[in-house]
């Protein structure tokens, strides 16, 4: 049986228990005073008659607190909030978007869905948003080894016009910690030694063993750390001739992946969004096969992501804005 004939991929109803199973766990939380286990189901309920409804349609999922009298759902305090979008259609946007190693265009969600194009547009963005990770622990504990590496791509409209294209794109920094096999990448709007430097600072352990090319960013900050190794593709070096360990082709195959999506799926990226798009490779990769996170698993990991953001949608000189 395939995966996408699963019952919540198809059936709102189906949906909302599958959500409420992976964020309540049994155990309905009130999202207004925060108690826990004193909620019950209202069915049958509908909404206000409308021209596209006339008779409303079943509010589905719909739970009262018993203690502060206050109406829900498992949508409240998600990136599900107040979407009009049948929940059956975010779970089988979410499972897409978990399982295209390169990430599928909003134009595509929108054909496959049956949606309008902003729709499926905010509705990416409103999952990439759960993608991203806030975790905060440091790579390369214990002395191990983490990759890092930048690359371009775009074009930076804050940049200064310069005659070297790389100046003129978006640059971002990866770093891979090769024991857990995460990924984690920032956009960079100037990079020089003093901001790698604090990316590092930020991200690794002392302990670290940094892994990079012969860049000049990270000469002087590689030294604050147990250890620096480096290879020098200038030279054509891509892996250390003495020790096969040394080398930053993990961390060049995850450009590999980025870029492939960039280019091949999504084509542009305004760089106020590509802080997103590098939240939903990241998110990817670090829950990849090679991790023992399959489809279906990294789909679930992705719902949980959800839970405690919210993205809002506005217009701006026609422009489309998606807000934290």
């Amino acid at each position: 049986m395939s995966v996408l004939s699963k019952p919540y991929f198809h059936d709102e109803a189906a949906a909302f228990e599958y959500v409420e199973s992976i964020i309540w766990n049994g155990e309905p939380s009130c999202p207004h005073c925060g108690v826990v286990g004193r909620a019950y189901a209202l069915k049958n309920v509908r909404s206000k008659p409308s021209k596209k409804n006339p008779e409303g349609v079943v509010r589905h999922g719909l739970k009262k607190c018993g203690a502060c009298r206050q109406q829900f759902t498992v949508r409240k305090g998600t990136i599900f909030e107040e979407s009009h979008l049948p929940l059956n259609k975010w779970l089988q946007a979410i499972y897409l978007m978990c399982s295209s190693k390169k990430g599928i265009s909003a134009l595509q969600l929108q054909r496959t869905l049956e949606v309008q194009y902003n729709t499926a547009w905010f509705l990416a963005h409103r999952i990439r948003e759960a993608m991203r990770s806030g975790d905060l622990a440091p790579f390369g504990v214990d002395g191990g080894m983490v990759e890092v590496d930048e690359t371009f791509i775009g074009v930076n409209p804050d940049a200064p016009v310069s005659k070297f294209s790389l100046r003129n794109m978006n640059a971002v920094v990866t770093l891979i910690d090769r024991n857990s096999g995460r990924a984690r990448s920032m956009v960079v709007d100037n990079l020089t030694t003093a901001a790698v430097t604090e990316i590092l600072n930020q991200n690794l352990a002392r302990e670290a063993h940094l892994m990079t090319d012969e860049g000049k960013f990270y000469i002087k900050p590689g030294k604050t750390f147990g250890a620096h190794s480096t290879v020098n593709h200038k030279a054509d070096e891509y892996v250390n001739r003495e020790n096969p360990t040394i080398h930053s082709n993990t961390v060049e195959g995850y450009f590999s992946i980025f870029k492939r999506g960039m280019k091949g799926v999504y084509q542009h990226c305004a760089k106020k969004h590509l802080h997103r798009y590098m939240a939903e490779f990241d998110f990817r990769y670090s829950n990849r096969s090679a991790t023992g996170c399959e489809d279906q698993e990294r789909a679930m990991r992705a719902v949980i992501g959800g839970i405690g953001k919210r993205l809002t949608y506005r217009r701006t000189d026609d422009r489309a804005e998606a807000y934290a």
